[in-house]
């Protein structure tokens, strides 16, 4: 199986979201319509701004953690404003 690490980004908010799914497109739906609560719900609507596949659920969560840390989001927001520009 193979799982997918993504970054969400909420351009009508300036939020950015980190998870990891072994199937993005159902995951992107229920961020962005199913899903009834929870921080996502909150600055609808999300766009995929970066993915990553991993070959088992411990190297993805693993990843995950890294772009959860200061440096991992440093390097999110670093993605964002090369993207507005």
């Amino acid at each position: 199986m193979i799982f997918t690490v993504y970054v969400l980004y909420s351009i009508k908010f300036n939020k950015i979201y980190v998870g990891y799914t072994s199937d993005l497109e159902q995951r992107l739906l229920s961020h962005n319509a199913f899903a009834t609560k929870g921080y996502t719900i909150k600055y609808r609507p999300w766009e995929v701004l970066f993915t990553e596949q991993f070959g088992s659920k411990t190297e993805a969560t693993k990843r995950e953690k890294q772009l959860k840390s200061g440096v991992g989001r440093e390097m999110i927001w670093n993605l964002i404003r090369r993207n507005e520009s």
